[in-house]
């Protein structure tokens, strides 16, 4: 089976050699008996990340690991890179044990901001305190991206990091954005998808700020 790509920048720039992809009507080439099509499982609940792949044209079924393995706690001493890669690895370890063959693809983002790390708001006020934190400042969005090959090599765990810029928040964008309701199961309390126009990407991949 073939390697993944060169970095996890991003869906956009193909996830991996060898998976089939959506082919547009009339287009379709027979591919040789000796290269069967991996099965491609996507081990998230995530709408967001189901959206990136489908509009990347990947075929894929979801199976998304257990409550437990979604914890986004980081450990002690753990570095926002090191909390991501292996949260990504937890998710995709949890779902392995479901199949015999495949390959998974798992993904854990967290925002990080002066060394304070933010996951999913838990209510509307933790988002409010997260957004005040993050208005007015840059900070990260760092992405753990884990790809599986069940029975066959190692899992390939990488990190993909974004820096963004949040304008000053005035009080009514903050409380419109809290009422929308927007901000809930999103690392740092905001979808760089719902067009904002508050959030700006300095450097890095945007599809990564989606969360793959």
């Amino acid at each position: 089976m073939q390697a993944l790509l060169r970095s996890a920048e991003g869906v956009q720039t193909g996830l991996l050699c060898g998976i089939d992809r959506v082919q547009p009507m009339g287009e379709h080439s027979p591919r040789p008996i000796s290269q069967p099509i991996p099965k491609l499982i996507l081990a998230s609940n995530s709408p967001r990340r189901r959206e990136l792949l489908a509009a990347a044209g990947y075929r894929f079924e979801v199976h998304p690991p257990n409550p437990q393995a979604e914890s986004d706690q980081p450990l002690p001493g753990e570095t926002p890179e090191q909390l991501v890669a292996r949260l990504a690895l937890q998710k995709a370890a949890d779902v392995a044990p479901r199949f015999t063959d495949g390959l998974i693809v798992a993904c854990d983002t967290v925002v990080e901001c002066d060394g304070q790390i933010l996951g999913k708001p838990r209510d509307a006020n933790d988002a409010r305190k997260m957004l005040q934190m993050l208005s007015g400042r840059e900070h990260r969005v760092l992405s753990g991206l884990c790809v599986w090959p069940i029975g066959g090599t190692r899992p390939d765990v990488r990190v993909a990091v974004t820096r963004l810029r949040m304008d000053r928040l005035s009080q009514e964008q903050l409380e419109e954005y809290i009422a929308s309701g927007q901000w809930a199961g999103k690392a740092g309390a905001f979808g760089y998808q719902d067009r904002l126009g508050w959030i700006h990407v300095i450097d890095g991949s945007e599809s990564n700020v989606v969360g793959l």
